[in-house]
């Protein structure tokens, strides 16, 4: 099962590919976390991702193709995969279509989650992240207080700079210029179904494996 995840910053996409994946037997693929890895080790495109990721817009198209090619080229992704943050584009879903195409392969699904704009600002406004094992935590879950220790290493938990309030605004803006056109191409393809993303983590995922098994959510 090859499946995209499509929703803006906040949506909960992160959360609900790893459930997803623990159900479906398929690793969940972050781009987020590759270009956070790049990054961190420094590499060209790291480098290159980073410039834009500081001012809160999309990095480039090619930089993020070839980062998610040799990520879903590896072996454990041979047989399905959950891809979030990519695409975020038309251009980006055509290089995915063509990248799938080269292994003979296709994607069965597209979900869109739905969240309005003032929750996204709020859940990331409380998102909190490990800086020793990269856990995601909320305020409102580990105490609004002094800063509080993760809660499954005990590492710090820090503020991640683009869920300031003016970056995820800019980032929501991207978002809806870049994106929502998005969900129009993949309607053409017959791929897409939406999530409602609002409510309790569990409902979300019952929704979600829905629209995956049956094309069709609640």
């Amino acid at each position: 099962m090859r499946i995209v995840l499509i929703g803006p910053p906040g949506a909960g996409k992160g959360t609900q590919a790893r459930l997803l994946a623990e159900h479906l037997s398929i690793p969940a693929i972050s781009t987020g976390d590759l270009f956070r890895t790049h990054v961190a080790q420094g590499t060209l495109l790291g480098h290159e991702a980073r410039k834009y990721m500081d001012a809160g817009a999309l990095v480039p198209d090619e930089v993020t193709t070839t980062m998610t090619a040799e990520r879903l080229a590896g072996s454990d992704a041979a047989s399905g995969f959950l891809l979030d943050g990519f695409p975020r584009t038309v251009r980006q879903a055509e290089l995915l279509r063509e990248t799938l195409a080269a292994q003979g392969a296709g994607l069965d699904r597209a979900l869109a989650f739905d969240v309005p704009d003032d929750d996204v600002v709020r859940r990331l406004a409380a998102r909190r992240v490990c800086g020793e094992c990269g856990l995601v935590q909320h305020t409102h879950h580990v105490g609004s207080g002094k800063p509080s220790p993760c809660g499954d290493c005990g590492g710090a938990l820090q503020r991640r700079d683009d869920d300031q309030e003016e970056t995820v605004r800019k980032r929501l803006t991207v978002h809806t210029e870049l994106t929502m056109p998005l969900l129009d191409w993949y309607t053409t393809q017959g791929l897409l179904t939406r999530v409602n993303a609002t409510g309790q983590v569990e409902q979300v995922t019952q929704r979600a494996l829905a629209a995956v098994m049956r094309g069709s959510a609640d």
